[in-house]
């Protein structure tokens, strides 16, 4: 298997400049280095929180039906 150049390179970022134009690779490349940055920011506050709260789901008997009733008393 062949190994890419630097010359290799160097065409295939002329043409894709060619082809996309300079304005659009600057604001693709905006946008995916804020992503980066917005993602590391949410594992970095995740991380600070320690381990994430896990919400349990109530216990089946406390779970009713919109027209169920509970009862008033067990037997």
């Amino acid at each position: 298997m062949g190994g890419l150049s630097i010359w290799h390179w160097l065409i295939v970022l002329a043409i894709v400049a060619l082809v996309f134009g300079t304005k659009r690779l600057r604001n693709i490349g905006e946008d995916v280095g804020a992503a980066i940055k917005s993602f590391r920011k949410g594992m970095q506050d995740g991380d600070a929180d320690g381990q994430p709260q896990l919400k349990a789901d109530p216990p089946p008997a406390a779970q009713t039906t919109a027209g169920e009733r509970k009862p008033d008393h067990v037997e």
